[in-house]
């Protein structure tokens, strides 16, 4: 288990996975990004047991990652959009995506591309200042299939 007090170093990953490391955390994030708002289809595509799913969604309310919106009053319902704090994670998601795509799977992965030309994108170094597809100028689409490699 990971310290949460951090004395001694200075460690920003560490830090993040207090936040998104738990179990369900990024499948969670990843399923907002792939257009999920509501707790039923959250918890129809992961299988997730209820109460954990409502601790993570209130955990990821509380640190800014999804805000969440009132839809329905009565009955009272909300969805779970990303914030702003939560559209940066796209990069790590892609990231962590085509490293299991290289090195776990054996299906067919997802791909990301620009949504204006459908040229696929990946997650890398980019010089700082240089121009970076916006969250709006891509999207995540089912891919060809495995190409050997």
């Amino acid at each position: 288990m990971l310290r949460n007090d951090y004395e001694g170093q200075n460690c920003s990953i560490a830090r993040a996975l207090e936040i998104v490391g738990e179990r369900w955390t990024l499948l969670i994030i990843r399923d907002a990004f792939l257009g999920l708002r509501r707790f039923d289809q959250f918890q129809a595509s992961l299988g997730i047991a209820r109460n954990v799913l409502t601790d993570r969604l209130n955990r990821l309310v509380e640190e800014a990652i999804l805000d969440r919106v009132r839809y329905s009053e009565r009955p009272e319902r909300h969805e779970y959009r990303l914030t702003a704090k939560g559209r940066d994670l796209a990069v790590t998601l892609a990231g962590l995506r085509q490293w299991g795509d290289k090195h776990l799977s054996d299906k067919p992965p997802r791909i990301t591309r620009r949504r204006s030309d459908k040229r696929p994108v990946i997650a890398a170094f980019v010089p700082m200042g240089a121009d970076v597809l916006r969250e709006d100028e891509i999207e995540s689409v089912p891919g060809p299939g495995l190409k050997s490699s």
